[in-house]
């Protein structure tokens, strides 16, 4: 059976004795019930990975012996997720699926036809539940990196983000229904950095389209059905992932 992947920040080197608690440590020792001489993999988020020996347990604390690390690459290209932000009961199911197929970095996007609208109180409460499902998410999927989580962005923001993006050579897909060019005809193998812009449940305005595209993104087809704006973006990561070398690596173990 695979070992269980916990977060620790800084992971220690070869020899090292590692300390899980707070809430990692609660999960395993209370939660999990983990005892001593199970092995845990234990990550960083940034690729830093090891594998530990439970030496032993506290109340929600563990201690572990380090005996191997592994400092891991990500995948090539990186791909970044513009996401228009969801309805609030899917809003971080689309995190959570992207986390899953891979994504390296997600922007919340506020689009014009956003139903839901992070202000005041409700934009750093949806960031921070953002950043949650990506860890969690992570940690389900075996990865050695969390996804970044930006804050959020309105379309000006994304608009200059994505003339930068082009100008240093990325691609930049615009997921959209009506589109003629499907996501396999762009050069993705040959890309460093590839964008995917998901528009909200009401679709992207057409005034975003023109912008997105003046800007360099290209509007791609997905597919023959029109998929949720919380399921758009992993179902391109797949397609990504097989059209490139991203999905190379096997899982932690």
């Amino acid at each position: 059976m695979a070992a269980t992947v916990f977060f620790l920040d800084p992971v220690p080197g070869v020899g090292e004795i590692a300390v899980l608690d707070g809430q990692e440590g609660r999960h395993a020792a209370t939660v999990r019930r983990i005892g001593v001489g199970e092995r845990l993999v234990l990550a960083d988020g940034r690729g830093r990975v090891a594998d530990a020996e439970v030496t032993s347990v506290g109340k929600d604390r563990l201690e572990l012996l380090v005996s191997d690390v592994q400092v891991l690459e990500q995948p090539k290209p990186l791909v970044t997720l513009i996401q228009a932000l969801p309805k609030a009961e899917r809003s971080e199911l689309a995190v959570e699926l992207a986390t899953e197929a891979g994504i390296d970095a997600v922007i919340p996007w506020q689009s014009l036809r956003c139903v839901a609208k992070w202000e005041g109180p409700k934009l750093a409460k949806g960031v921070a539940r953002w950043r949650s499902a990506a860890v969690s998410a992570a940690k389900q999927s075996r990865r050695a990196f969390v996804p970044e989580i930006s804050d959020l962005h309105k379309t000006a923001a994304v608009i200059a983000l994505i003339r930068d993006a082009v100008a240093r050579g990325a691609v930049v897909a615009v997921l959209h229904e009506s589109a003629t060019t499907p996501l396999a005809g762009l050069p993705l193998a040959s890309a460093d950095e590839v964008f995917l812009v998901v528009g909200p449940e009401g679709g992207l305005d057409d005034s975003e389209i023109s912008a997105l595209s003046e800007a360099g993104a290209t509007p791609v087809l997905l597919g023959p059905t029109v998929l949720r704006t919380s399921t758009a973006g992993a179902v391109a990561l797949g397609a990504i992932g097989v059209l490139t070398d991203r999905w190379g690596p096997r899982p932690l173990h």
